[in-house]
């Protein structure tokens, strides 16, 4: 499987986001900030450190908008375990478990698979489609994806207490809202980013630790395989456990293993 997606259309997200990057940053500078007088008192440290910060954000953006999130190959079910390894099988010999096939691409889905109609692909573990990244969040690239929510949320948390600093609105004035207005701008902008980001992370936090995705969440009585299942979410083996497949697992799972034998012929 290949490790980066066909980049396809969506650059103008991806160029929104870059320059709303980096045009706030040039806004923190260059106003009367508390990052603007750290450069002029020579004290450097501060300053590159937010940059480094704000360029890894922008990094983990463009490699999780641009990487396979896990697109089901049409020659999946035929492959072998490599290097002998059963536990790598994406299609465990796993008794009366029925794989259905998908009616838009005609692969055979693996458990928890979904076709996305955006990338015209059905995903591993599907999770949702992002317009603001122009990806799917998939089994591959969903832990980079709330690696960038906690990243992309320490840069805004610093930039909100950087524009912060270059406000006084005790000296509130038409001269001063003309001469800071693009700092006030940016300052709200960050609000609004930051309260988004914030809630995004909490939610796939939670999702996470629980072993579910967003579709499961909230398509759960459209699932097959959930809504005749007798167990709340077949798939969770305890926080600690799912926080380790999800951020440590370096392969795609097996999730049939994980689903109950008994409920198994109504997958």
């Amino acid at each position: 499987m290949p490790l980066w997606a066909p980049a396809g259309g969506g650059w103008a997200a991806r160029a929104a986001q870059t320059g709303l990057s980096w045009g706030v940053t040039a806004g923190l500078f260059l106003h009367g900030t508390d990052l603007q007088r750290q450069i002029e008192q020579g004290d450097l440290l501060q300053p590159f450190l937010f940059i480094s910060l704000v360029l890894c954000s922008v990094i983990l953006y463009f490699v999780v908008s641009l990487m396979n999130p896990g697109y089901v190959e049409d020659n999946e079910d035929e492959k072998g375990p490599p290097d002998g390894d059963q536990k790598a099988t994406l299609f465990p010999q796993v008794p009366n478990v029925r794989l259905r096939r998908c009616g838009y691409c005609m692969v055979k889905q693996p458990l928890r698979a979904k076709h996305c109609q955006a990338c015209q692909h059905c995903v591993h573990r599907f999770d949702h489609h992002c317009p603001w990244i122009e990806n799917c969040i998939g089994e591959r690239n969903h832990p980079l994806f709330v690696l960038y929510l906690g990243v992309q949320l320490g840069v805004l948390l610093w930039a909100l207490q950087v524009a912060w600093s270059g406000l006084n609105f005790q000296q509130f004035s038409w001269a001063w809202l003309q001469r800071n207005l693009v700092l006030l701008l940016s300052f709200l902008l960050i609000i609004v980013c930051t309260v988004v980001a914030m809630l995004l992370l909490a939610s796939h936090l939670y999702l996470v630790s629980c072993n579910t995705t967003t579709w499961e969440f909230m398509s759960r009585h459209r699932i097959s395989y959930l809504k005749h299942c007798k167990v709340e979410n077949p798939f969770d083996q305890g926080v600690f456990v799912n926080l380790w497949r999800f951020f440590c697992a370096c392969r795609l799972m097996a999730w049939e293993k994980l689903y109950p034998t008994e409920e198994s012929d109504l997958v």
